[in-house]
């Protein structure tokens, strides 16, 4: 489970910045809890402190049952953390990459030889498995991310804007993968500014917006007649975009 407490987050400055204000909820197991804002609404910086990357200026937060300040490494054990903006080192192999996450993780050889076999044949990675990151095309590497993220079994899944920048196909099957998580019972957190994404996927919704939760709850609740999703979210924000 995941809970965040009237999590904040200011940068200092002259003025400071507030990323993140007061922002409050919840996600269970077996649920998928959207985080819906423009660019620069203060979703990545609240997740960045859910996954301990941040350490909040207030509030709190519980990840799998631990706070993510006092008890940073078991918290982080606990998460995998997905966006597209995250690195693959270039030398690496795809195998290389997954099985070098799993001893980071303390897995043993044997568990690490099982889950990345369990987990390339699932990706459908076998024929890029022994090719170098750098010479992977933008999906490749997507699916390279998310073994990696999975080799640990982390009850808690995180996804930033997972498929920005991906071709429809690849899209379609990381959001297939997002509900098989759910499926697994995993708590899911999915950031997008892409609302059908959003409306076809999430059991829930929260709105933010210049580092505010402004509404909350199933997407069908958001919406009034005659709207959808992205209606709604454009009516809650009042109209106005993100500053990216």
């Amino acid at each position: 489970m995941i809970e965040a407490r009237a999590l904040s987050k200011t940068y200092p400055g002259k003025p400071p910045v507030q990323a993140v204000q007061d922002v409050t909820f919840t996600c269970r197991p077996g649920e998928i809890y959207g985080l819906l804002g423009a660019n620069g609404a203060g979703k990545t910086t609240t997740l960045r402190m859910l996954a301990t990357m941040l350490r909040p200026t207030g509030g709190s937060a519980m990840v799998g049952g631990h706070d993510s300040v006092a008890e940073p490494d078991q918290a982080r054990a606990c998460v995998g953390f997905l966006s597209t903006a995250t690195a693959l080192y270039s030398r690496l192999t795809a195998g290389e990459t997954v099985r070098y996450f799993g001893r980071l993780h303390g897995l043993s050889e044997k568990i690490i030889r099982e889950r990345s076999a369990r987990l390339f044949d699932r990706l459908e990675m076998r024929a890029f498995e022994d090719r170098r990151c750098d010479k992977l095309s933008t999906g490749q590497k997507q699916r390279v991310s998310i073994a990696r993220t999975l080799i640990h079994d982390p009850p808690v899944m995180i996804f930033d804007e997972p498929t920005t920048g991906l071709d429809v196909m690849t899209a379609r099957s990381i959001l297939a993968f997002v509900r098989e998580c759910r499926g697994a019972g995993k708590a899911v957190i999915y950031s997008t500014h892409i609302m059908h994404e959003a409306e076809k996927l999430c059991d829930r919704v929260g709105v933010i917006h210049g580092g505010r939760l402004l509404a909350e709850g199933k997407p069908e609740d958001l919406r009034r007649e005659g709207e959808d999703l992205e209606d709604a979210f454009v009516r809650i924000v009042g109209g106005e975009g993100g500053e990216s």
